[in-house]
């Protein structure tokens, strides 16, 4: 989260993208002590941006594919269930661990065993998911191009928060100013609630925000916020699946990720 007490601090922000020279007008320099005096003091993070680009996670900007199938097999072979490939975990994912347990389990009808399933699959994924893990080419470079123009970089994703959060501090420190995950009271995607909940702390618009995801899943979001949506190739589902299910604009590398944006916000 970009906070800061300091007005030096606050516009050399993005490597002071936005011009460092205004301090050298003090009735600006003034405004902005006053404006911040304010904004502290609320639940409204102040950028000096008003578009934002809105991340899902997994497939998206991490590989998290082989950790989550190992988190899985772990807690399947501890109750004698058979494993699961990396492909039938592939389609599994994307509606939230509760629904990843769900499936890998299969056919069993006993509630309380998904529910203590799910439980331990969170305790023992939190610890082990970094083995493998691992950020899609060029999307740190293609975080750190959006954030020099300007752009305000958040996360939405079916991950628990707490572990997003820590994903994004271990890979992205420092380049996701919002993360919203999954906790209590926050419907998970296809539902919006994280989204709107992005853009109420950004205090952005929905006119002014795009949402970048790798399935159908992240498509429906961001459909049902009513936002513009870019697909990637590169996740979970591909290109054609993408295509089928409604994707207007689908990257196929960050380069092209890059492109879409841009012709997305020079609309």
């Amino acid at each position: 989260m970009a906070i800061t007490q300091d007005v030096s601090d606050l516009f050399s922000l993005d490597d002071g993208i936005y011009g460092k020279s205004i301090l050298n007008n003090s009735s600006i320099k003034t405004f902005c002590i006053n404006f911040w005096t304010i904004a502290k003091n609320s639940d409204i993070i102040i950028f000096m941006k008003n578009t934002i680009i809105i991340f899902d996670m997994d497939g998206t900007i991490l590989n998290t594919l082989e950790d989550l199938t190992d988190s899985c097999n772990y807690i399947l072979q501890k109750y004698n269930y058979p494993l699961r490939t990396i492909e039938e975990i592939r389609s599994f994912v994307g509606n939230g661990i509760p629904k990843l347990i769900e499936r890998a389990f299969g056919n069993c009808a006993n509630c309380d065993l998904l529910k203590t399933a799910t439980k331990e699959f969170i305790e023992y994924y939190e610890e082990h998911s970094t083995i493998k893990t691992s950020p899609y080419e060029g999307i740190i470079e293609l975080i750190k191009k959006l954030k020099s123009d300007g752009f305000v970089i958040a996360v939405n994703t079916n991950k628990i928060e707490t572990a997003a959060i820590d994903l994004c501090d271990k890979y992205f420190p420092n380049l996701f100013d919002i993360i919203s995950g999954s906790k209590e009271g926050l419907p998970p995607k296809p539902a919006p609630d994280g989204i709107f909940e992005i853009l109420k702390k950004a205090n952005i618009s929905q006119d002014n925000a795009i949402f970048i995801g790798d399935s159908d899943v992240d498509l429906q979001t961001g459909f049902n916020a009513n936002l513009e949506v870019i697909g990637v190739s590169w996740g979970f589902k591909g290109y054609e699946f993408l295509k089928q299910q409604g994707a207007k604009y689908i990257a196929q590398t960050t380069s092209e990720l890059y492109e879409h944006i841009i012709t997305i916000t020079n609309k």
